[in-house]
């Protein structure tokens, strides 16, 4: 980290707006890599990426019997293309357009003798060609991509101590290149009513899969034109009686009906005397809230937060 840098940086939506579509349409079409390539996993597990110490990858997928990882190595402007056995292709990470990025990952692809047929349309977007036909030049501001990665660090790290203090069953911390935000979710462990659909570009038959049983999730996303700021969000599917109306922490928290969810912004976290902190205080009791009134057993699903090399008393 630069001696200048903090390890919570600043995210200005509107200043890098142009980037952050651009950066999101470019994992998209890696994602779609993955889901093309990756056997279905419940609740579509199979295609987020996951933090890196360099950006984003999207881990190992198989092919045949080889493996590929695909990561976004936001340190240094490029897309890299491993596999495992000792070849390698990358991407510029640049100004220019979705459609020649498009046509360079397929040319990657085919080198390493990787099938390159994948879907070629964007989801949970609207109004946005498919990356083929989108030959829009946009722009690429580097460091406002690695300040997004950096707060993504620190909103992992903290996701992921929370994550620890639960025995049921749990998604891992991941990042989700549709809806463009990094989330963690606790399961009742009960199944959920079927879920009505009708997220614009998300199959009903994947949002049915993904809200099957009964959720608590907490997330973090970069912010986009219908909520232009960095926040922390927090739902539960299906929501208990009165879920709306708890009182959750810290200061700032606040329920969006529009939305369905809590919403707390990223700069009150950023800002915070202690963010690490606030952030956990967010976690905990919007979970509390779902669990309590959604009447869980808590009991059976809750422990205490692991702590580095001591073993979890049974």
């Amino acid at each position: 980290m630069m001696p200048t840098e903090t390890p919570w940086p600043e995210l200005d939506w509107a200043a890098w707006r142009e980037t952050a579509i651009g950066l999101q349409l470019r994992t998209q079409i890696i994602g779609k890599v993955r889901l093309a390539l990756t056997p279905w996993l419940n609740h579509s597990w199979h295609v987020p990426f996951y933090v890196s110490a360099r950006g984003l990858t999207t881990s190992a997928i198989p092919v045949g019997d080889r493996i590929l990882e695909i990561e976004f190595d936001l340190l240094h402007d490029r897309v890299i293309f491993m596999t495992s056995d000792g070849r390698s292709r990358g991407i510029g990470l640049e100004p220019g357009s979705i459609a020649d990025f498009h046509k360079t990952v397929i040319a990657c692809l085919t080198e390493l003798d990787i099938p390159a047929r994948f879907d070629g349309t964007p989801s949970e977007m609207a109004d946005v060609p498919p990356f083929a036909q989108d030959t829009t030049e946009r722009p690429y501001n580097a460091d406002a991509s690695r300040a997004f990665w950096r707060a993504l660090i620190q909103v992992w790290r903290v996701f992921g101590q929370f994550r620890t203090g639960f025995l049921g069953k749990a998604s891992p911390v991941h990042f989700f290149w549709g809806s463009f935000d990094l989330a963690a979710t606790r399961f009742s462990g009960r199944t959920a009513p079927t879920h009505p659909g009708g997220f614009p570009g998300l199959p009903d038959p994947v949002t049915r899969d993904a809200y099957s049983h009964e959720e608590a999730s907490v997330g973090f996303w970069p912010g986009s034109d219908a909520w232009p700021h960095a926040a922390f969000y927090a739902y539960a599917y299906p929501a208990p009686d009165g879920y709306a109306e708890a009182r959750v922490s810290p200061a700032g928290a606040e329920w969006n009906a529009d939305l369905g969810e809590f919403l707390l912004p990223y700069d009150a976290v950023r800002t915070a005397p202690d963010p690490d902190a606030a952030l956990l205080g967010f976690c905990q009791s919007t979970y509390d809230a779902a669990a309590a009134l959604g009447q869980w057993d808590r009991a059976a699903l809750e422990c205490a937060t692991g702590r580095v090399g001591i073993p979890r008393s049974a």
